[in-house]
């Protein structure tokens, strides 16, 4: 497939677009910090969805994974990623799958654990996932991961979960690469935590 990672140079894009050209996609690594190539394109989240579409034409799928880690929640974590959403559309993009955040949805949720200290990155994530859901007509996957660390990665999740956790960033973006072979997960919220059960067989659980 040709697929487009929308923040394909940060700390979970890299490891992403690594895992898709194993697999043998063709993958263009987006980002305000890329240059324009073969393998690379300059892309302004700030952008109107229409200058947006014109460098998402031709693509199979998109991944959106870029985040401001809190310096510009309106903008890029809610704002640019509905327009790329939008975008998509325009460029008749049909595969979308969004990086979101544990129980980004359950607004109920958000006093528990750590979560209680990013209230206003789960209302961006909350409203962008809802316009993926209610809003467009795109062939979704939301991924909700809990709290990205650096340990190194297990291989190991559950879609089970209970509680805010964390997730080893190599596991997030292991599930992120393979949910692409996945059309069973396609409308799909998925939450992920650390767990015992190999990442490919737990994705063949989800029905």
């Amino acid at each position: 497939m040709k697929i487009m990672v929308i923040g394909g140079t940060g700390r979970i894009g890299k490891l992403l677009v690594t895992q898709l050209r194993q697999q043998g996609h063709t993958v263009i690594a987006a980002s305000r910090h890329a240059q324009d190539s073969a393998e690379t394109v300059y892309f302004d989240l700030h952008a109107a969805p229409q200058e947006m579409a014109q460098k998402l034409s031709g693509q199979d799928a998109v991944y959106f994974v870029a985040g401001s880690r809190g310096k510009d929640l309106l903008q890029t974590d809610l704002n640019g990623a509905v327009n790329v959403m939008r975008a998509s559309e325009l460029a008749g993009v049909q595969r979308f799958i969004h990086l979101s955040s544990a129980f980004a949805l359950q607004p109920e949720r958000w006093s528990e654990g750590y979560l209680a200290n990013l209230t206003d990155y789960n209302i961006a994530k909350y409203f962008a996932d809802d316009w993926l859901i209610h809003r467009t007509k795109l062939a979704y996957t939301i991924l909700q991961p809990g709290i990205l660390t650096e340990t190194p990665a297990t291989g190991r999740v559950t879609f089970d979960v209970q509680a805010p956790g964390e997730n080893p960033l190599g596991d997030v973006a292991t599930v992120l690469a393979n949910l692409i072979s996945q059309p069973a997960t396609i409308g799909k919220v998925i939450m992920m935590g650390s767990g015992d059960t190999p990442i490919a067989q737990a994705l063949t659980t989800i029905k």
